[in-house]
């Protein structure tokens, strides 16, 4: 098992990280993170905010990026994760805006609060 660490601890050590870690194909997806955190914060919120037209760009956006970053050479992993986990949010967000605006997802709200409303 130590030799296991020793390569790992080695390998962290090499010029070839140092030089990965000051690349562009680190840094960018690490900046990108930002896109999908807010995304999966927003799953949270009331989808009544929800714009279906951001989110069906950042859907588009995300696959686009997702193929770039398996296309590049040497293909960046890091950032075809993040637009993957990114593509997940924005496939949820849309189905919480078709089920808000198209499936009665706001009748059962508007419900809810009569039925709130006549407790009172």
């Amino acid at each position: 098992m130590s030799a296991v660490a020793r390569k790992l601890f080695d390998s962290l050590k090499s010029k070839e990280f140092r030089e990965y870690l000051m690349s562009t194909h680190f840094w960018g997806p690490i900046a990108n993170w930002g896109i999908p955190l807010a995304a999966i914060a927003d799953t949270r919120k009331d989808p009544s905010f929800i714009s279906g037209k951001m989110t069906f760009a950042l859907s588009l956006y995300s696959i686009m990026f997702m193929r770039f970053a398996w296309k590049v050479q040497p293909r960046n992993m890091l950032l075809f994760a993040c637009h993957f986990t990114n593509e997940c949010a924005q496939l949820t967000q849309g189905a919480r805006f078709i089920n808000y605006h198209y499936l009665g997802g706001n009748k059962k709200e508007i419900v809810a609060e009569k039925v709130q409303e006549a407790k009172n």
